[in-house]
């Protein structure tokens, strides 16, 4: 090996290669891409028999609402679900892929799926990526330990709460939740709380609208209300008849005749306006 190979000190664990491309192209004129605001609030509690998750169900593309009634509670196992915010292709994926992996598990060793199975495949994946794949998620249910709650963010980074919020409406949700969640509520007062939250949601921002879907997770059950409500309902003016007139007056009619010349067929005078 060459005394210059050695004298060179290894790298260390930061590269800014890329950054030193990206301020070129910069200067070169070249934008980098911005990222796209997305809309969303999904919210979870913890209450005395179970997990309850709640989520809206608008769907946007920038400004434009492309779907007002998706579906943000993904199945992971039959004991838990998971409520995605952010780029919907990326929790789709990301949920899809961690559900079947839980699947051949739950074949392989014949027991329940445990939350915090779902919990570190999912963390380990999305920090692999560095927050690229933009998927904000609230994992909920219920397995031999108990029942479990957590936030996992783009990042990687996960809590373990009570309750919990994420999306662009979780501050609206979270000061419902702040003021009236109680250690030990029973299921109804759970779910009516739960609608509450995302309706705050759905009121304060405009990227979160439409219905209200539920799922509560309790040892050995599950029950999922989709459009447990529906606080803008969708409005037809039906009895509206619009007629039109079947003739329209011409006003003015001027013929611009055409002239030929060596052959060609040229216009006229150009028309007035």
């Amino acid at each position: 090996m060459s005394k210059l190979a050695l004298d060179v000190p290894a790298k260390g664990g930061f590269n800014f290669d890329l950054c030193r491309r990206n301020d070129m192209l910069g200067k070169k004129g070249a934008n980098p891409p911005s990222f796209r605001k997305t809309g969303t609030t999904i919210v979870g509690i913890v209450f005395q028999d179970g997990v309850i998750l709640g989520a809206d169900t608008r769907a946007t593309e920038g400004p434009i609402v492309c779907d007002k009634n998706c579906e943000k509670i993904h199945y992971m196992a039959p004991n838990i679900y998971c409520c995605g915010a952010g780029t919907a292709a990326d929790t789709e994926a990301v949920t899809d892929m961690v559900s079947s992996q839980l699947q051949l598990h739950r074949y392989h060793t014949g027991r329940e799926s445990r939350v915090v199975t779902a919990l570190t495949l999912l963390k380990k994946h999305l920090f692999n990526y560095q927050g690229h794949v933009q998927a904000a998620l609230v994992l909920g249910g219920v397995d031999c330990t108990g029942p479990h709650l957590h936030t996992i963010y783009p990042h990687g980074s996960t809590d373990t709460l009570p309750f919990a919020t994420m999306g662009s409406g979780s501050l609206a949700a979270m000061a419902i939740f702040e003021s009236k969640y109680k250690e030990g509520m029973n299921r109804d007062d759970g779910i009516k709380l739960v609608t509450e939250a995302i309706c705050s949601g759905v009121f304060n921002d405009l990227g979160s609208g439409s219905n209200v879907d539920v799922c509560v997770i309790t040892k050995g059950h599950k029950e999922y209300l989709r459009n447990h409500l529906a606080p803008n309902p969708r409005t037809y003016v039906s009895e509206r008849s619009y007629s039109f007139p079947k003739k329209i007056e011409v006003l003015s009619t001027k013929i611009t005749p055409l002239k030929e010349k060596d052959g060609v067929t040229e216009a006229g005078e150009p028309m007035e306006e």
